[in-house]
């Protein structure tokens, strides 16, 4: 895919001209990241954004309060971009991007991307309205761990990924790739062997249905009234 056509998929850009895409195009830089590679680390100096082109992406931190367990924040999948706190504030990475299978990755520059907020305040405002969608589902995601039995966050995460990489359709929504079962562990705040326990437990209820790396919510919107905030 030609990066100008690629940058009309990313939310934030989708309202600009081509020859503004293609000028944004031409101060990025294409890089590749293989499976399990670290794209960036907490700490680090920040000085760029990254758009995913293809593959995926995990945020995560390090629990320094729980034997350095690793916490999973969010999967990120194409379109998707990440950085853009320490790319605004010039302060070091708050998490560590690690790539979960190949990627490419779109690298622009920190005053490549401050200039086009200046010149297009239309990206400020989709830039404005993606991270308080974020920061919402941060505050549901900290409500969810903190208040709910294991059950209940193993579900929250469901719902979670069924909102970022899920298909609906006639009610029924489907992960096409599951992570794996340490990473949803992560992701809850719990062990692989209560992820495993309560997947059955909500398979056998008819909840969902596992298929290999494939799960299927079957009333979606049931599952969200029984286990949404």
């Amino acid at each position: 895919m030609e990066k100008v056509e690629f940058l009309k998929s990313v939310p934030i850009f989708s309202e600009l001209k081509d020859d503004t895409l293609a000028q944004l195009s031409r101060s990025g830089s294409v890089q590749s990241f293989s499976k399990e590679s670290i794209i960036l680390s907490e700490k680090e100096a920040g000085s760029a954004l990254f758009i995913i082109i293809s593959g995926k992406v995990k945020i995560s931190r390090i629990s320094t309060e729980d034997d350095d367990r690793e916490v999973i924040l969010s999967i990120l999948n194409p379109s998707d971009f990440f950085g853009e706190m320490s790319l605004l504030d010039g302060l070091e990475r708050s998490a560590t991007c690690t790539a979960m299978e190949d990627s490419k990755i779109l690298i622009i520059q920190r005053n490549d991307f401050l200039k086009l907020l200046e010149d297009h305040p239309e990206v400020s405002i989709a830039l404005l309205q993606e991270l308080t969608q974020r920061l919402r589902a941060a505050g549901m995601k900290i409500k969810a761990l903190s208040l709910k039995d294991a059950e209940g966050k193993v579900a929250s995460v469901l719902l979670q990924l069924a909102d970022d990489i899920g298909k609906i359709k006639h009610g029924v929504v489907e992960i096409e790739k599951l992570p794996f079962q340490h990473e949803l562990a992560n992701m809850a705040g719990t062990s692989r062997e209560t992820i495993s326990r309560t997947l059955h437990a909500f398979a056998k209820k008819g909840l969902v249905e596992l298929e290999g790396s494939k799960l299927r919510i079957v009333d979606y919107e049931k599952f969200k009234e029984l286990y949404g905030l």
